[in-house]
């Protein structure tokens, strides 16, 4: 079974995104913030990454940079989800590693085409 993490600030967003993926088949991990995120990836490195860009602590851009300097950190496929929708912030996580982006607010469909293109689903 693949995993994912999701990582995210917002506990409402993680319940409903964990629901979406585990109907996809994956199992779920989760992260508030990108130093959690690292942490469950340093411990074992998930298959995909949801990940918000505005987080405490560490953003998503800064974790994805820590992540792919990681051993077996270019592995992941991340896709992000966030509600930066400017295409100077879409064109930094694409150069920062990302492999999709999804806009909040999402839904099951978004999740699974995007996962679908990364060849995920």
């Amino acid at each position: 079974m693949k995993t994912c993490l999701i990582v995210d600030d917002s506990r409402v967003i993680r319940k409903v995104a964990r629901r979406i993926l585990e109907d996809m088949g994956f199992e779920i991990a989760e992260a508030a913030d990108g130093v959690e995120a690292l942490a469950w990836c340093r411990a074992a490195m998930p298959d995909a990454i949801l990940l918000d860009w505005n987080m405490p602590v560490m953003n998503g851009i800064d974790f994805l940079k820590h992540l792919r300097a990681e051993p077996g950190g270019d592995q992941p496929t991340v896709v992000f989800c966030t509600v930066e929708n400017d295409m100077n912030r879409i064109v930094e996580a694409l150069d920062c590693g990302a492999d999709e982006y999804i806009m909040k607010p999402f839904d099951g469909d978004i999740i699974a085409s995007k996962f679908a293109q990364a060849r995920l689903a």
